[in-house]
């Protein structure tokens, strides 16, 4: 039976940064890597809002992006 190891996290940050000529939202991102494997979603939201603070721009949203390894 396979199996799956958690190898890294990545915390990313996605901002929106003003709107374009059209009417349509300018979105750019952050991408936080070493984040520790065993956060939970709530330590990492918290921690979002605060990086969040440091900005002037909008927080659109929060993703937290695993990588495991799948061993057969």
């Amino acid at each position: 039976m396979a199996q799956g190891f958690l190898e890294t996290t990545k915390l990313r940050l996605v901002f929106q940064t003003g709107m374009d000529d059209e009417g349509k939202p300018i979105i750019r991102s952050k991408t936080f890597s070493n984040v520790t494997k065993a956060a939970t979603a709530d330590q990492l939201y918290q921690a979002a809002n605060a990086l969040a603070g440091l900005t002037i721009d909008q927080l659109n949203k929060v993703e937290r992006n695993d990588s495991s390894e799948i061993i057969g």
